[in-house]
């Protein structure tokens, strides 16, 4: 982390930004608790699953020194270097399933049916949304917080988090494959179902709402947000 992050520009970080970004990856993986201050003397107060599985480096003694005490070869050198293609543009993100679906459901329309020709003027019969377009639109920006944790759409896949889609109104613990956490499993047990209550209230306050809890996002502090991106869900069936 202090040597290659971040992508652009290595190297940049301060020693407590690389111990914040170990910890977050550590209690990601349910290796510390979220009260734990991971530093140059806490670090080795952690173990690792992997722990038996690595083997000492000793490449500063058996290999530096053999490459730098060589002279560099500077025969047959290029007049000039150009860069000549380049691994990826850092300040271009290309769209997913999900942020499709949200631009698609803000331009949803329902178009009134015909009636028909009786001479007698009839309303229109008038069809309703399962869901506000303009707000689950909003939800998708909303969402982006939730991203790196979850998948919504076709071909959603499990991650650090379930996919999400069907959320709204489902059991909880209900996705297969997905392993969930003891907290959970207990509340799914209980009977839970995700609706749009519960979600708002587990969404504002994760870790409070359900003690135990796997789901490292802190919360979201704005009812408006928090009311966005249940709608966005909506728009997602199972």
């Amino acid at each position: 982390v202090k040597r290659s992050m971040p992508f652009g520009n290595a190297g940049s970080l301060s020693n407590d930004e690389v111990y914040a970004i170990v910890a977050y990856i550590l209690y990601s993986n349910d290796l510390i608790n979220d009260d734990f201050v991971l530093s140059n003397e806490t670090m080795f107060d952690v173990d690792l699953p992997n722990a038996d599985g690595f083997i000492f480096d000793n490449r500063q003694e058996t290999e530096y020194a053999v490459w730098s005490g060589s002279e560099p070869c500077m025969r047959d050198c290029k007049d000039d270097v150009k860069i000549t293609m380049r691994a990826r543009v850092v300040d271009v993100t290309p769209e997913d399933a999900s942020s499709k679906a949200a631009s698609e459901a803000s331009q949803v329309s329902v178009a009134p049916s015909k009636p028909e020709e009786t001479g007698e003027q009839e309303e229109a019969p008038v069809v309703l949304a399962s869901f506000d377009a303009d707000l689950a639109a909003k939800g998708s920006k909303v969402f982006k917080k939730c991203k790196s944790c979850h998948q919504v759409g076709e071909g959603a896949k499990n991650r650090t988090g379930p996919t999400l889609n069907g959320i709204v109104g489902a059991p909880a613990g209900a996705i297969e494959k997905f392993k969930y956490s003891k907290a959970l499993k207990k509340a799914a047990e209980g009977g839970l179902i995700w609706g749009e209550e519960e979600l708002a209230a587990f969404l504002e306050k994760p870790k409070s709402y359900l003690k135990g809890t796997k789901m490292s996002f802190s919360g979201l502090k704005s009812e408006k947000d928090i009311a966005a991106v249940i709608e966005y869900l909506k728009t997602f069936e199972k």
